[in-house]
């Protein structure tokens, strides 16, 4: 992570300091539902939370500033890992969790500003890479799991398979920009299940020693 992300989220007090964090990262997130990452700028931040403009200005500097402590935050919160004895059901239960996420209109839009700052912060794209491997390296172990009970190949790549369920998501959102469903969630669900039965995300040297 680059030296402006860890200072972005360096450690969080709590008291005052955390009410004020926690009330400009809220500002943060209804910003972006209203306006997209297109209209997030300090000032309004500043007026939705209640914080003073300097303060914002010299705890986050600029509107990437803000992406990069609400990414951090994410990265901080448990994620829900299914554990139904089944890779299919692991997988769909995932997906499930996944599609009613994005289909708030509030995480829809984080998806959106995560990557337009990305584009534009060297910090916020190195943040949002790592909350993705972050959360693709802890729901792994469903997959680890899997190949423990003897459901996958060993040394399947858990990640890869984790990552293939969430890239249609992904791509609905981003590219055709259109909405997630069950039915999204079904079909990524699938055709990872799928592609990991087959073998597509284990090395060629463990397919055949």
């Amino acid at each position: 992570m680059s030296d402006d992300a860890r200072s972005e989220r360096a450690a969080r007090p709590g008291g005052r300091t955390a009410r004020t964090r926690a009330a400009v990262l809220d500002a943060v997130l209804g910003e972006l539902e209203e306006a997209g990452y297109g209209g997030l700028t300090m000032e309004r931040v500043a007026e939705r939370s209640g914080v003073h403009l300097a303060t914002l200005y010299r705890r986050w500097r600029n509107a990437e500033g803000l992406i990069v402590d609400v990414l951090g935050e994410i990265g901080t919160r448990e994620v829900p890992i299914p554990d139904t004895g089944s890779l299919k059901d692991d997988l769909r239960a995932l997906a499930s969790e996944i599609a009613g996420l994005y289909a708030r209109p509030r995480y829809r839009a984080l998806v959106e500003g995560m990557v337009a700052a990305a584009v534009r912060s060297p910090a916020a794209a190195a943040a949002l890479s790592e909350v993705f491997a972050g959360r693709n390296r802890l729901a792994g172990r469903i997959v680890e799991r899997a190949a423990e009970r003897g459901e996958l190949p060993p040394g399947t790549d858990a990640a890869a398979v984790i990552a293939a369920v969430g890239a249609p998501f992904y791509y609905r959102l981003l590219i055709q920009r259109g909405q997630v469903d069950d039915a999204l969630a079904a079909t990524a669900a699938a055709a990872a299940h799928a592609a990991a039965l087959s073998g597509a995300f284990t090395p060629p040297a463990v397919q055949d020693p």
